[in-house]
């Protein structure tokens, strides 16, 4: 005897419904077609005319247009001992300001993760510096913050007898790695609080009951339990600071001197003042692929994270 098959069962998993073709699956990206058109144009278009101009030597303001001089533009960004020095001051300043806001971005994490009053009030105060626009928060910072006569700094610090100080002048290096670090906190704050609140909590129980102290808990277990998190905000925040403009044109304009010229205001400069465009669409290219780098380590980490989510 025949048996009549259930027509309006599901396909089994891993087959194809036989009405669905290359038509429907189109259909069921068209949607989504607008978006990529529109990322393209935005992101590709731009590269590629930057890959062009790479390739040619055009000094905007100097008659004749853009002349192909092959790979001589990329020469000479690797035998320019400014675009070293600017690239070693991009790596320098991003490391130091990512490690530092990432260390105190554990100490408030671990701080805000107890239970005390106004604890939702502090959370918000905290968060509210990565809200503010870099421009603005280098404006406030080169304003009311560092000014040698009027600064909140030097009025601070005036009781021991520092006073006067042009912050932006005499220490520009570690200005401006200050306000990376303090808008870049709260980014950390947040990333390794989340990954306290993950944490279970019976395995913390369990090792205050066998007698261990806080901070042997918080190093063989919370520790090794944060480090996915950790290495997240590392290397996101790498991948943002280490194209920073806005805080060196600001707060320095990438003084005095060379002191706080990193790679992003060197290609400002290159245009603005060199009017190289063919050098600075170079030293663009090679600064995408470094960029590149380190973001293929980042979607590396995301996926480990989304793994080591899964495993829990």
């Amino acid at each position: 005897m025949a048996v009549l098959e259930d027509v309006s069962s599901p396909p089994a998993a891993g087959l194809r419904p036989r009405g669905v073709g290359r038509r429907d699956r189109w259909q069921l990206r068209l949607p989504l077609l607008p978006a990529l058109i529109f990322t393209i144009v935005v992101t590709q278009v731009p590269f590629l005319v930057t890959l062009w101009y790479s390739f040619h030597s055009y000094f905007y303001n100097l008659p004749g247009g853009a002349r192909w001089n092959g790979v001589a533009n990329y020469k000479e960004v690797f035998t320019d001992p400014n675009f070293r020095s600017a690239l070693w001051r991009s790596v320098t300043m991003t490391a130091i300001a990512v490690i530092v806001a990432m260390i105190i971005g554990i100490l408030l994490a671990v701080l805000l993760d107890k239970k005390f009053l106004g604890r939702g009030i502090v959370r918000t105060l905290i968060i509210t510096p990565f809200l503010v626009m870099p421009a603005a928060a280098a404006l406030v910072w080169a304003g009311p913050m560092l000014d040698p006569n009027f600064g909140l700094l030097n009025w601070l610090l005036e009781p021991f007898g520092v006073n006067h100080v042009a912050w932006l002048t005499t220490h520009a290096y570690g200005s401006v790695i200050v306000v990376m670090v303090w808008e870049w906190t709260p980014f950390m704050t947040l990333i390794v609080l989340a990954g306290l609140q993950s944490q279970a909590q019976d395995t913390l129980e369990a090792a205050k009951v066998d007698g261990a102290s806080a901070w042997a808990t918080f190093r063989e277990l919370t520790l090794p339990h944060l480090r996915p998190y950790i290495e997240l905000g590392v290397l996101l925040g790498s991948i943002y600071l280490v194209t920073a403009f806005d805080q060196v044109k600001l707060m320095t304009n990438g003084g005095p001197g060379t002191t706080t010229t990193t790679l992003p205001f060197y290609l400002y400069q290159k245009v603005t003042y060199a009017f190289d465009i063919g050098g600075a669409a170079a030293a663009g290219v090679v600064t995408v692929i470094l960029t590149l780098i380190v973001a293929s380590f980042a979607l590396r980490l995301f996926a480990s994270v989304f793994q080591f989510e899964e495993a829990k």
